[in-house]
């Protein structure tokens, strides 16, 4: 009988894996905050620690992080797994559940690149608006 192989880490995630306008308040599809879709997907080829998944995401700040992370594994999306040994670290790596989400959104992220130039523009419309436009037509 031999003993278990270790398994390879995964490949380092890409600086460059995401749009530099990731995330975009133009997206209408939510899920949990606004960095959680980025994380599940930073998630998707392996478990993560904390300072791999900064590096794709260079405008989330710790904290963000931190609270992001902390709702996706209240939710059930993500596991948290500390470890001893070979060296202490932490773990972040998607749950069955979590991993049901990747579907979703590869459908949310081919309808919002197929409507992209049409929420720009019913964006700045709506920003052109003013708040006082809306507020009129919408019997307030």
């Amino acid at each position: 009988m031999s003993e278990p192989q270790p398994v390879p880490p995964p490949e380092p995630l890409d600086p460059e894996m995401f749009d530099p306008v990731c995330p975009s308040p133009l997206v209408p599809f939510r899920i949990g905050d606004k960095w959680a879709p980025l994380i599940l997907r930073c998630l998707e080829g392996g478990p993560r620690r904390f300072s791999e998944l900064k590096v794709p995401l260079p405008g989330i700040t710790s904290k963000s992080l931190t609270q992001s992370l902390r709702g996706l594994e209240r939710d059930g999306f993500v596991v948290r797994e500390e470890y001893e040994r070979p060296e202490r670290r932490v773990e972040y790596a998607l749950t069955p559940l979590g991993r049901g989400l990747l579907g979703p959104l590869d459908a949310a992220c081919a309808w919002t690149r197929e409507h992209w130039d049409e929420l720009i523009d019913a964006h700045e419309a709506g920003a052109a608006a003013g708040p006082a436009s809306r507020a009129a037509k919408a019997g307030g």
